[in-house]
């Protein structure tokens, strides 16, 4: 029978998942399989699974109320698996290098930051403090340039804005990254010029947080600065 994973632990872990339910209507139960020092949290795969609100939040229960008592690789919603037997062949082939994983996020918890320049102050900036694109600005607007003038502003102000945000996007991360165990970027999307999750170690957790509102307070209104967490690790699996 089909099986939904939940984590990986260790073996000694100890697993306290009373009172938790697992994914479906109604919930799955949940059971534990282990093999080579490791062990898989699953249930069986309800009929017609969905990414449903209450699904979800049930599989985030799950990896939170491990976290709490140790070290847990939690897997994205609606991992499957052909049966148990399945489960116990990825544990003992995979043996070394998910207990290498769980030792390094032991202690520690994600963070996800995402930031995003307002536009409209960005090509302000980019307009008083560029000499060039300021006077192909003034000369557009005075009615005396050309479409050519136009397109090499729109060139300018794209390469320029490009330049600042990888520039910044470098310099939070840089700020940031004594306080962190490890680092996992993702491409932005929208209008974000940084997405970028951060394993962070609980002795460090304070200062790292401390440093990102000092960030955010710097960079001001016109950066929005959007941090989410603690998280389960799962960008570290």
């Amino acid at each position: 029978m089909v099986v939904y994973v939940y984590s990986i632990t260790s073996e000694d872990h100890p697993r306290n998942l009373n009172g938790v339910a697992g994914v479906g209507d109604p919930p799955a139960k949940l059971r534990t399989v282990a093999n080579k020092g490791l062990c898989a949290v699953i249930s069986d795969m309800p009929a017609g699974l969905r990414a449903r609100r209450r699904d979800v939040l049930a599989h985030q229960e799950v990896q939170e109320r491990l976290m709490a008592d140790g070290a847990v690789l939690p897997l994205q919603f609606g991992m499957t698996a052909e049966d148990d037997d399945a489960v116990l062949a990825v544990l003992e082939g995979s043996a070394g290098e998910y207990g290498e994983r769980l030792r390094a996020v032991d202690g520690s918890t994600e963070y996800n930051l995402k930031c995003s320049w307002e536009e409209e102050a960005l090509v302000r900036g980019i307009l008083l403090e560029s000499d060039e694109a300021r006077e192909l600005n003034t000369a557009i607007r005075s009615g005396s340039g050309s479409p050519q003038m136009s397109l090499a502003l729109g060139e300018l102000v794209a390469r320029e804005a490009e330049l600042r945000q990888e520039a910044l996007a470098k310099g939070i991360v840089e700020a940031l990254r004594p306080y962190v165990r490890d680092e996992s970027p993702s491409a932005p999307g929208g209008q974000d010029f940084l997405s970028i999750s951060f394993l962070v170690p609980q002795d460090r957790e304070e200062m790292f947080l401390a440093t990102e509102i000092s960030l955010a307070n710097q960079l001001g209104e016109d950066c929005d600065v959007r941090l989410r967490g603690p998280l389960p690790p799962y960008s570290f699996v």
